[in-house]
C-alpha cells in the first residue's frame, strides 16, 4: 500500500468515528434534558411538597430512624474491630454527614418559596431579615397581620430590637395585599417543614460529634468531630484517609469555582474542609494558609492512630493539639525587642610612649592668616573700654603699605646684558629740566619771561627746592600744629 493511499484511510477511519460519535451524542442528549427538567424548581406550585420532596423521602426516614437506635444502643470504642469501615455504624455517620448537605439545599428551595409567596403581603421584610431562618420564623410568626411586631416576646426572641423597630415602621407603610387563608396555610405548612428539617440537621449534628469520639477520637480531638466526618467521608473511609499524604488531606472539600467574567479576589484557591475548621479560622487571616498546612500534617498522625485503634482516650490527638497550639502561640509572638550594644573598642594601636629624659615635642604656632601685617592683638586704646572702638591697625608700624607681590626667581624672565645697557641708554636725560618735577623735555631753559623784566634767568632746581621746603613744611609725617586758636582760647593739643 502506497503512501496516498495509507492517507485516504485514515481519513475515512476518522470521519466513520465522528459519524459514531455524533450518534452517541444525539442518544444522550434526551437524557441530559430530562436531567434539566428535573433540577429546574417550580416555585409557582401550591404546595410547598411539590418542590421540597426530601421530608417525605424513604433515605431520610431510614438514616434518621438508625440514629435514633444507635443513640439508645452507646456503643462503644472496644466493640469496633479491625478497620472502622467494617463496622456497621461507621456507614450511617458517612450517610448521616452526606444529609446535612442535602438539608442545607432543601432549605434553600423552602426560604425561596416562603419569600415569594409572603412578598404579596410584606414585600419590604426580605431586605430586614436576609438570614433564611429568621425570615422563616419571622413570617411564622407575623402572618398576616402585621401590627404583631410591637410588644412581642417572640419576635424578641429572633430579631434584635433595632431589627423589631425598623420592620414594625416599615409594615405601618408597606404596599402589601391581605393573604387568603388557603395561602396562609401553605406559608404556615412551609415553615414548620422548614423549622423540622433544622431541627433534624442539629440532631445529626450532635449524633455524628457523639460517634466519632470512638471511631476517630484523636482525629476529632484536633479539627472537631463535624469536620473529621467530613473529611472521611471524602476520602472514602479512615483508612483511605490515613494512607493519604498531609498535602492531599489540606485539599479535601476544595471547590472549584468557574467565575467567569467576575473578580477571584476573594477567591480562596485550595482550601477545603481544614481551612474552615475552627482551629483555623481563630488565627489572622495572614497565618491560616500556613495553620491549614501544619494541622493537615498532624491529623495524617492521628488517622494512622484511629485506623490501628491505638489511642482510644484520645492520649494523642490531645498532645498533638497541644503542639499545634504552642506553635501558633509563637507565631503570634512579637518580635524580640533589640538590645542597644555599645560600640565597639577602637582598632587604634597603642601609642608610643616618650622616654624619661625626652622632653615633649612643642608644637609650632600655626601661621597667621592676615600675612605680613601681623595677627591680631589686644587693642589697648581709650575707647576701647567705654565704646567698644578700635582704629585696628592704622598708626602702627607698617600700616598702610601695600604688600608686594612674590616674585619667583626660578620662572623669572632673564633680560640680556646687550637689553639692560640699551635700557639704561635710553633713561639717559639730555639737556635742563622744567619746573615739572620728574618730566624732562627738550625745550627745557633756565631763561624765563616775567611781566616786569621780561627775560630772567631762572634755576629750576631751586624752584623745585622751594615746593618741597613747602610741602616738608605743611604735608610732612612729623609736621604738627602749635597753636589752634578757636572761639575758647586756651584749648591746647598736641
Amino acid at each position: 500500500m502506497s503512501l496516498a493511499d495509507e492517507l485516504l484511510a485514515d481519513l475515512e477511519e476518522a470521519a466513520e468515528e465522528e459519524e459514531g460519535g455524533s450518534y452517541g451524542e444525539e442518544e444522550e442528549e434526551p437524557a441530559i434534558e430530562d436531567v434539566q427538567e428535573e433540577t429546574q424548581l417550580d416555585l409557582s406550585g401550591d404546595s410547598v411538597k411539590s418542590i421540597a420532596k426530601l421530608w417525605d423521602s424513604k433515605m431520610f426516614a431510614e438514616i434518621m430512624m438508625k440514629i435514633e437506635e444507635y443513640i439508645s444502643k452507646q456503643a462503644k470504642a472496644s466493640e469496633v474491630m479491625g478497620p472502622v469501615e467494617a463496622a456497621p455504624e461507621y456507614r450511617v455517620i458517612v450517610d448521616a454527614n452526606n444529609l446535612t448537605v442535602e438539608i442545607e439545599n432543601e432549605l434553600n428551595i423552602i426560604h425561596k418559596f416562603i419569600r415569594d409567596k409572603y412578598s404579596k403581603r410584606f414585600p419590604e421584610l426580605e431586605s430586614l431579615v436576609p438570614n433564611a431562618l429568621d425570615y422563616i420564623r419571622t413570617v411564622k410568626e407575623l402572618g398576616n397581620s402585621l401590627d404583631k411586631c410591637k410588644n412581642n416576646e417572640n419576635l424578641q426572641q429572633i430579631l434584635t430590637n433595632a431589627t423589631i423597630m425598623v420592620v414594625s415602621v416599615t409594615a405601618s407603610t408597606t404596599q402589601g395585599q391581605q393573604l387568603s387563608e388557603e395561602e396562609l396555610e401553605r406559608l404556615e405548612e412551609a415553615c414548620d417543614m422548614a423549622l423540622e428539617l433544622n431541627a433534624s440537621k442539629h440532631r445529626i449534628y450532635e449524633y455524628v460529634e457523639s460517634r466519632m469520639s470512638f471511631i476517630a477520637p484523636n482525629l476529632s480531638i484536633i479539627i472537631g468531630a463535624s469536620t473529621a466526618a467530613k473529611i472521611m467521608g471524602v476520602a472514602g473511609g479512615l483508612t483511605n484517609l490515613s494512607k493519604m499524604p498531609a498535602c492531599n488531606i489540606m485539599l479535601l472539600g476544595a471547590q472549584r469555582k468557574t467565575l467567569s467574567g467576575f473578580s477571584s479576589t476573594s477567591v480562596l484557591p485550595h482550601t477545603g474542609y481544614i481551612y474552615h475548621s475552627d482551629i483555623v479560622q481563630s488565627l489572622p487571616p495572614d497565618l491560616r494558609r500556613k495553620a491549614a498546612r501544619l494541622v493537615a500534617a498532624k491529623c495524617t498522625l492521628a488517622a494512622r492512630v484511629d485506623s490501628f485503634h491505638e489511642s482510644t482516650e484520645g492520649k494523642v490527638g490531645y498532645e498533638l493539639k497541644d503542639e499545634i497550639e504552642r506553635k501558633f502561640d509563637k507565631w503570634q509572638e512579637p518580635p524580640p525587642v533589640k538590645q542597644v550594644k555599645p560600640l565597639p573598642a577602637p582598632l587604634d594601636g597603642q601609642r608610643k610612649k616618650r622616654g624619661a629624659g625626652c622632653p615633649p615635642k612643642v608644637r609650632p604656632p600655626p601661621p597667621c592668616q592676615l600675612g605680613n601685617i601681623g595677627c591680631p592683638t589686644i587693642e589697648e586704646d581709650a575707647y576701647q573700654e567705654d565704646l567698644g572702638f578700635s582704629l585696628g591697625h592704622l598708626g602702627k608700624s607698617g600700616s598702610g603699605r601695600v604688600r608686594q607681590t612674590q616674585v619667583n626667581e626660578a620662572t623669572k624672565a632673564r633680560i640680556s646684558k646687550t637689553l639692560q645697557r640699551t635700557l639704561q641708554k635710553q633713561s639717559v636725560v639730555y639737556g635742563g629740566k622744567s619746573t615739572i618735577r620728574d618730566r624732562s623735555s627738550g625745550t627745557a631753559s633756565s631763561v624765563a619771561f616775567t611781566p616786569l623784566q621780561g627775560l630772567e634767568i631762572v634755576n629750576p632746581q631751586a624752584a623745585e627746592k622751594k615746593v618741597a621746603e613747602a610741602n616738608q613744611k605743611y604735608f610732612s609725617s612729623m609736621a604738627e600744629f602749635l597753636k589752634v586758636k578757636g572761639e575758647k582760647s586756651g584749648i591746647m593739643s598736641t
